[in-house]
């Protein structure tokens, strides 16, 4: 018997003639629309509820709008968030928990400077039970000392390790370099604001600012959007308010300028941390830019990923991306660094700005970042948590499933030149930011360079 010669990747990927052509790509399936109903309950609380996939679960976001001006808030909210499901007026914490397992279930409480959001699932025979336990959260949780206390006590540990993280440091002085003192900057509470806070603390936040008017439950699975609605009015009827949740003040636009040094001593690294003002989801230029954003650093394939991590070698990733909050959109481009070589990134990533702005993707650019764009989009909707995500993003920012569905070809749509014009949203001038690093190892580069505040 011949025994089988091993061929590698390689020559299985060749002829005598060359390298084998790549198939062409197919077309893409067209996003398939859930079954939706977007309503508005009585006490204020709007509704979505989509049947989607086949699998017997539901997935549940809630998003309360949880802004705040006082310098506690963002202590308190956290202590809050961390605390709602540890037992209310007729469940304790194992209570919760085992109410929900019995039902496969989870749910879990995040906040951030914007909203308050409970995020959870169950099996579709098990809705009533996850939204029982969440309006007994909702309308009753108690707060008890020790919970507080214990919690508390914890999130104070996260917390000195958290803002010892060198990205977590790059983030929160982007953040004040961008907005000042905005409610928008105070995304890690300090641990000391945190030791100061009491069951009394919390309890006054949740009944000041845990209200249904302005929030938006969405449910998406294997359910009757009808029915899902008479159970939500019928389990969350009784969460009532007269006063509406608290939105985040708008954000003021962000306008280029110089990038500041950021002093940490003994730093091996550096992060670069960049932003301009861009477009928000309801923007007819807003699909043009999404593809020029991805041409630029938004994926793999992008002109900033081959230059400082492929060729050059500055960085092991470097990213595009943008942020929203519910009326403003901007644009934030990230990379960490060895010391040595930060100067040298800095230079580069202005140099793709530059060029973007002026030599916009070309026709093979944009038809890759197309695809890339809807075959995203596609993907990330396909699974019943990520369409609830997706549904209730779109919620918060003003829009509904009918945006989703069109977006698909609203991306066929743009054309090169469209996506030329976005791509002047990219000059260098219209960006200003941060680089954290040790300004011993890196302060005479960037000086040398221009266009940095030193410390």
């Amino acid at each position: 018997m011949t025994q089988a010669t091993h061929r590698s990747a390689e020559e299985i990927g060749r002829t005598d003639a060359g390298p084998r052509p790549l198939p062409p790509l197919g077309e893409p399936r067209p996003l398939r629309t859930p079954d939706v109903v977007d309503t508005e309950l009585p006490n204020g609380l709007r509704l979505i509820a989509a049947r989607h996939g086949a699998v017997p679960m539901v997935e549940a976001r809630l998003r309360i709008p949880f802004a705040g001006e006082d310098a506690a808030h963002a202590a308190r909210a956290e202590v809050l968030a961390e605390t709602v499901l540890t037992g209310t007026a007729t469940r304790d914490r194992v209570q919760v928990d085992t109410d929900l397992a019995a039902v496969g279930g989870e749910l879990h409480a995040v906040v951030d400077p914007e909203r308050l959001s409970f995020v959870g699932s169950a099996l579709s025979s098990g809705l009533d039970t996850l939204l029982e336990v969440l309006a007994d959260a909702l309308t009753g949780a108690a707060y008890t000392s020790d919970e507080v206390a214990g919690e508390r006590d914890r999130l104070v540990e996260r917390l000195a390790v958290a803002r010892s993280q060198p990205r977590v440091i790059a983030r929160e002085e982007l953040q004040r370099h961008r907005y000042g003192d905005h409610p928008f900057v105070r995304e890690v509470p300090q641990a000391s604001d945190v030791g100061e806070v009491g069951p009394e603390h919390v309890r006054e936040l949740h009944a000041r600012s845990v209200l249904p008017r302005g929030a938006t439950l969405v449910l998406v699975g294997d359910l009757d959007p009808h029915t899902a609605v008479d159970e939500v009015a019928r389990v969350l009827g009784g969460w009532r308010s007269d006063a509406t949740a608290a939105e985040l003040p708008a954000l003021p636009e962000l306008l280029g300028g110089d990038v500041r040094l950021v002093h940490r001593d003994g730093a091996v690294q550096s992060q670069l941390r960049l932003s301009a003002q861009g477009l928000h989801r309801t923007d007819e230029r807003y699909p043009a830019l999404q593809i020029a954003n991805l041409s630029f650093g938004g994926y793999f394939s992008s002109r900033l990923v081959e230059n400082i991590r492929e060729d050059k070698g500055y960085t092991y990733g470097a990213h595009s991306s943008f942020e929203f909050t519910k009326a403003n959109g901007t644009i934030l481009v990230d990379a960490d660094t060895a010391s040595e070589v930060t100067a040298a990134a800095l230079l580069e990533m202005r140099y793709e700005f530059g060029r973007m702005a002026l030599v916009p993707p070309t026709d093979a650019e944009v038809e890759s970042a197309r695809q890339y764009a809807i075959g995203g989009l596609l993907t990330s909707t396909s699974s019943q948590a990520g369409m609830a995500s997706m549904l209730a993003t779109l919620a918060a920012a003003g829009l509904d499933h009918h945006w989703l569905s069109a977006h698909p070809d609203r991306l066929r749509a743009v054309t090169a030149e469209q996506v030329a014009e976005a791509a002047r949203l990219y000059s260098p001038t219209r960006f200003t930011g941060v680089v954290v690093g040790d300004a011993a190892k890196i302060g005479d580069g960037l000086a040398a360079l221009g266009g940095v505040v030193l410390p």
